[in-house]
């Protein structure tokens, strides 16, 4: 980016000249290519202290040199490389310490005056991973771990990632085995080396490793192979079913049905079943971090909450990874990112997520409509924040805002409703294309316009606002940019889609299958859409819906409640309490709460009794929802 000499003086001005000294200290960027090749070996077998040891030996010219940190981590949208985890760092020439002195106002980057006679310099640093989740992820356990190399790495400045080769090895624990994208070299012992590979594919492609381990070929003899591979807290999770498997493998052929290319030379999901490593959700290119419970396939009945994660990850292969947003796809991992079509991004991923789940057979279509219908009951009731002050294409600022903090009330607040608002968003997008098209067009002709092209490409491809909408206007003639506009920069519910593909939103005292299973992985009561607020097994309080019953009595989510009309406190005492009060209108529902060191007792004037989100045909108008979810 260019700096004019009058916002050269704005800036030093508003700073100083030593602190706007600061932000030039690191080279821009260049489109060229760095001479020689970043060696990086790491030593992953301190599980007890979950350390991490990195030695790099940079190639390097004599004078000034800036290390850098990764700090915008593509996945993550924001800048949260995890520096506050990095200890030790020392930095050699020529077998002699060098001082080095980290930015001032950039804290990612590290300067250092490289010797005369030096070639290069040799970086030693510990990356000290989270002992607790309290502290972060959990990345490292005495079964498992995932190197991610972002967290890994350092890297010089002045130049695109993409122009920066690298080789690597590491050192794992005694006989585990490991998946990854990356491609084997050689092996020495439990020290892998792998071929080279650019800097920023490097970064894309972690790695998870343990003690229990299966690999699963999920299309058997494709030219571009896909795999799953699974680590596991005991040999015992790891028991998969011929059925699981097919499921999987139709997950695969699916996505090839629709999109009509792939964007790999191989993909490989690398999944954890681990009651102790941290569960996660993150897409690369050429795979997918998916971290789950203990008993994804051993407990298959009682995990279909879940069963979306792989769809959803594998979808950003295509949508996120080979075409992303223009402001998002930077040449480094160390300038800003920005996040303005994350509804494409991460919101028609998420569509494609509860779709494919359902295409592939991992959902039936009755989950899908009850995942639907608890989605769509936020986006009606749910959010008073986007019916009032904010919008969905504000919340694409959110993981730069608040990086998944938590927050007082998110239902005000809003935080990243770009996925499941955007998914909202596209399926009505859907239904205006199959009544335009009069049932010619649907959302998977766009899925393959758009994100179709040149099979076994996988340079990124990136796109604007513009594009999106041409793209739609290609297919099917319309006012899309005003279309899109109006949803994303407005204030209305965001439930057309629902009504438009043959269903209603309706709400009864009984809960789905989908909310009973939310409920019991968040050890919660969600009363969200009666009393207003969910409450944990504990009694202590989540969120409470701005305006609603509760909030309007008092409540606020600092609370604990103790007793529900003078009883002790348990879900079900409550629920009931919430019935009782619909039968008999001069029945309030009384709870007594902790709030710090004092105790209260609320009375909650609400007698319209329990209401849980679910889908109900509209014989009026045809059934395209099950169209949209029928196997392809």
């Amino acid at each position: 980016m260019k700096v004019t000499r009058l916002a050269s003086a704005l800036v030093a001005a508003s700073f100083g000249l030593a602190s706007f000294a600061a932000f030039a200290d690191v080279p821009a960027p260049q489109d060229v290519p760095f001479q020689g090749t970043l060696k990086v070996n790491v030593d992953a077998t301190d599980l007890a202290r979950r350390i991490f040891r990195v030695h790099e030996v940079i190639p390097a010219q004599p004078g000034p040199l800036t290390l850098l940190y990764p700090q915008w981590l593509p996945g993550h949208h924001s800048p949260s490389g995890p520096i506050d985890k990095l200890a030790g760092l020392v930095v050699t020439a020529n077998g002699k310490t060098l001082p080095w002195k980290r930015g001032p106002l950039n804290v990612y980057a590290f300067h250092v005056d490289v010797p005369a006679g030096a070639s290069n310099v040799e970086v030693s640093f510990e990356f000290l991973s989270p002992q607790s989740k309290s502290e972060g992820r959990v990345v490292m356990t005495p079964e498992m771990l995932n190197l991610q190399w972002n967290a890994n790495t350092i890297y010089p400045a002045g130049y695109y990632a993409k122009r920066i080769m690298a080789e690597t090895s590491v050192k794992f624990p005694a006989g585990w085995q490991f998946g990854t994208a990356l491609e084997v070299a050689s092996r020495d012992g439990d020290t892998v080396h792998f071929k080279p590979i650019a800097y920023n594919d490097l970064v894309d492609s972690p790695i998870f490793a343990g003690k229990y381990f299966k690999r699963i070929d999920l299309d058997p003899g494709a030219k571009a192979p896909v795999h799953l591979n699974v680590v596991a807290d005991a040999a015992k999770y790891l028991e998969v079913t011929p059925e699981q498997i097919k499921l999987h493998r139709n997950l695969v052929q699916q996505m090839y049905k629709m999109y009509g290319a792939h964007h790999y030379n191989h993909y490989d999901f690398l999944l954890s079943l681990s009651d102790k490593m941290s569960g996660q959700g993150l897409e690369h290119h050429r795979s997918s971090e998916n971290g789950v419970g203990t008993g994804y396939f051993t407990e298959w009945e009682k995990g279909a909450l879940g069963r979306d994660l792989l769809a959803h990850e594998y979808n950003h292969s295509w949508d996120g990874k080979y075409r992303r947003g223009a402001d998002l796809t930077t040449v480094n991992f160390n300038v800003p990112m920005q996040d303005s079509l994350l509804w494409v991004y991460e919101g028609q991923t998420q569509f494609w997520g509860h779709v494919m789940a359902t295409r592939s057979g991992l959902w039936n279509e009755e989950q899908a409509r009850d995942m639907l219908a608890f989605v769509a009951a936020t986006y009606d009731r749910g959010r008073p924040g986007l019916a009032s002050w904010r919008n969905v294409q504000d919340t694409t600022n959110d993981p730069i805002i608040a990086q998944r903090a938590p927050l007082p009330y998110r239902n005000y607040q809003g935080s990243e409703d770009y996925y499941s608002a955007g998914q909202m968003i596209w399926l009505d997008v859907d239904a205006k294309l199959r009544d335009l098209s009069k049932g010619k067009h649907s959302i998977d002709d766009f899925g393959k316009a758009f994100f179709g092209m040149d099979n076994g490409e996988w340079a990124v491809n990136p796109y604007t606002f513009e594009d999106v909408v041409k793209t739609l206007n290609d297919i099917q003639p319309f006012d899309w940019a005003s279309y899109l506009r109006t949803r994303l920069d407005g204030h209305g519910p965001l439930i057309g889609g629902v009504e438009a593909h043959g269903w209603k939103l309706t709400y009864t005292d009984k809960p789905s299958a989908a909310v009973k299973a939310i409920e019991a992985r968040r050890h919660s009561a969600d009363l969200t859409y009666s009393l207003g607020l969910s409450v944990g097994k504990d009694g202590s309080i989540g969120d409470v819906l701005w305006d609603g019953p509760a909030f309007k009595a008092g409540i606020s989510p600092a609370m604990t409640v103790i007793a529900v009309n003078g009883h002790d406190y348990d879900a079900d005492a409550l629920k009931d309490a919430v019935t009782a009060s619909a039968k008999d209108k001069s029945l309030p529902v009384e709870l007594l709460v902790k709030n710090f060191d004092q105790y209260q007792t609320i009375r909650i004037d609400y007698h319209d009794g329990l209401k849980y989100p679910h889908l109900v045909r509209d014989t009026s108008k045809p059934d395209t929802l099950s169209a949209l979810l029928k196997a392809r």
